[in-house]
């Protein structure tokens, strides 16, 4: 037996914010991240529709790009303190994110992150609060997912957070947010919601469910997010949503290794954060390369390539040409083709290599990875990524 789980209400399309006067309650708490919602005047536009509602409006601002455990127990520590009965979490993909783990300490305070980071090990929620969600960049689909990302940067590891009970109850896509993102951010996300996408078709738990959305999803992407990246608005209004569908889609059939390596090397390096879409986005050809040495991976990256209109007679074939798309996107982006060009240095990229593909094994998103990996393949995998080398195992 398997499960299907979406938000219970999708708003979308313009002015799709209006919606939160529409909400019922009596005090909603406001999370955010940094400072483009609050100077777009969309903070002012959320209290203004909370108040219409009728409820009582407080704000936790500040939530830092990859938010960290202690932001999420102070967060938690401020829900607490006002005790609303909803969370709106409004921002990129960390703030709703850390608003998630908040609304579990919330409603649990003497859980432990320890507990949480046990895949689909969540208490029950909802006992104090509901959760609306509202996305300001392209990529993490968040909003409509039971997944988030914690980092522990003491540890240096970024922990995805799994279970149902973190699906928002509400989540609101209203494209206005999105219209001023800067063009790396685009390609970033834009990226990530194609990794998101292509690893949830080739999941070992996709359904017929999930492909529809994931095949859509992919092929939004491929004829949106180069005219996106050029500041064309209309383009940006359909990326939305398509991350919003590849959301719907990964929620539900998983991920994969693209994105156990991203979780694990994203804080790793002192020479820098690498963004978690950038990483999809250099690890994604090499992974399709890996996986495709398995013959239902091969078949179903062929499908893809098939379903989008790519070239190609033979299934190798068609997924060289997945590939090369793929490759093209990052070059038209400016994204780097290895970790290597992204600026990691090699002394201590050799130095973490056997911890680091250790800790992607163990990564919640390795298990439904459609061709398995040991800690010494996964080091293999990773030099390829940081030399340009071919992945001929």
């Amino acid at each position: 037996m398997a499960r299907f789980t979406l938000p219970r209400d999708l708003y979308y399309g313009k002015d799709a914010l209006e919606n939160l006067k529409n909400l019922s309650g009596k005090k909603a708490i406001v999370v955010s991240g940094g400072s483009s919602m609050k100077k777009g005047g969309f903070l002012d536009k959320t209290e203004a529709y909370l108040k219409e509602a009728g409820m009582e409006v407080k704000f936790y601002e500040g939530v830092e790009p990859d938010p960290s455990v202690e932001t999420v127990m102070k967060g938690a520590a401020a829900m607490t303190e006002f005790d609303p009965d909803w969370i709106v979490a409004i921002g990129g993909g960390s703030a709703i994110d850390a608003a998630k783990a908040m609304w579990a300490f919330y409603e649990y305070p003497e859980t432990t992150f320890e507990d949480l980071c046990t895949p689909f090990n969540f208490p029950k929620l909802r006992t104090k609060a509901k959760f609306c969600a509202i996305p300001s960049t392209s990529g993490t689909a968040t909003e409509v997912t039971a997944f988030s990302v914690i980092t522990d940067y003491a540890k240096g590891i970024k922990y995805p957070l799994a279970d149902f009970e973190i699906t928002p109850d509400v989540a609101i896509v209203d494209p206005a947010l999105v219209e001023k993102l800067p063009i790396k951010q685009v390609a970033y996300t834009g990226m990530d919601a194609l990794t998101h996408a292509i690893e949830a078709f080739v999941s070992t738990l996709n359904s017929p469910f999930t492909d529809p959305l994931a095949i859509k999803a992919i092929e939004m992407v491929f004829d949106y997010l180069p005219a996106s990246y050029n500041m064309d608005m209309d383009a940006r209004e359909q990326m939305h949503y398509a991350q919003c569908l590849a959301g719907q889609a990964f929620s539900n059939a998983l991920l994969g290794i693209v994105h156990s390596m991203a979780h694990k090397t994203g804080a790793a390096f002192s020479t820098g954060h690498i963004p978690h879409g950038c990483a999809n986005a250099i690890y994604l050809p090499y992974v399709i390369k890996y996986n495709a040495h398995e013959p239902e991976a091969m078949r179903r990256y062929a499908d893809i390539a098939r379903r989008v209109g790519l070239g190609g007679t033979s299934e190798k074939s068609q997924v060289n040409a997945l590939i090369a798309k793929i490759e093209e996107f990052n070059r038209l982006m400016n994204i780097p083709k290895t970790i290597q060009e992204f600026g990691v240095q090699e002394a201590e990229f050799l130095e973490k290599l056997d911890a680091i593909a250790e800790n992607a094994v163990n990564d919640a998103c390795t298990g439904s990875n459609p061709r398995t990996i040991t800690p010494e393949q996964m080091a293999k995998l990773f030099k390829c990524t940081f030399y340009g080398t071919e992945v001929d195992f």
